[in-house]
């Protein structure tokens, strides 16, 4: 969908025949398929649990239902019942693990802030590209990265823009110049792109200043 008829993508890239379409629906099956496979026995990890565990097992099968999370995320259609569920036994283990941390003013603070920082991130995959491009296997490749940028809407992204290192920034700055200068003279996506270049400048000195205040 990003890349059809998309001119800010490799000439090669820009056409997506019907095959292609059935292809990537066949795909998106089956990977859905393997994900609720998995899905199934990491909840039956979480069943199977003893009434007194460890904290670090908890704070192991948390991690992964956050990565079962952003899989899920990236998944066709309507997963939003999965995604409830993933939040409402997130928010279960992490109580588990707040109980075990009562009277410990740090480890209560430190879980607060992860609390925090896993909702921003959850707020976040509610972006499609984003949840494309933190997928282990994202769809999207490197040369394809910066159309996908420049084609998303604004607000997804300036979102996404968050995920770079300034290093990253500045790469794709570079790449977005050299987009710039080979986009035919009247092209109806100049201002749009020159706007972006704008954009991920700012974003990237903003963060290498912040870098070197911290």
């Amino acid at each position: 969908m990003r890349r059809h008829d998309n001119p800010l993508f490799p000439e090669g890239r820009r056409f997506v025949s019907e095959s292609d379409v059935m292809a990537a629906r066949r795909l998106d099956r089956k990977e859905a398929e393997d994900f609720m496979e998995r899905f199934r026995e990491l909840v039956q990890r979480a069943i199977d649990l003893e009434p007194q565990v460890q904290s670090d097992v908890l704070l192991k099968l948390k991690e992964d239902f956050d990565k079962a999370y952003e899989e899920c995320a990236s998944l066709a259609g309507d997963q939003s019942k999965i995604k409830e569920a993933i939040e409402t036994l997130v928010g279960k283990i992490m109580n588990a693990i707040r109980k075990g941390a009562e009277g410990d003013p740090l480890a209560i603070r430190k879980l607060d802030e992860e609390e925090e920082a896993r909702r921003l991130h959850y707020r976040l995959l509610e972006h499609p590209l984003i949840a494309d491009l933190l997928h282990p296997e994202t769809v999207i490749g490197e040369e394809e990265l910066l159309p996908a940028l420049l084609s998303a809407e604004d607000d997804e992204f300036r979102a996404a823009l968050e995920l770079f290192t300034p290093e990253q920034l500045s790469v794709i700055v570079v790449n977005c110049r050299t987009l710039l200068s080979r986009l035919p003279p009247g092209s109806p996506h100049t201002e749009q792109v020159q706007a972006r270049l704008r954009e991920m400048e700012t974003q990237a000195t903003r963060q290498a200043d912040t870098d070197s205040v911290n």
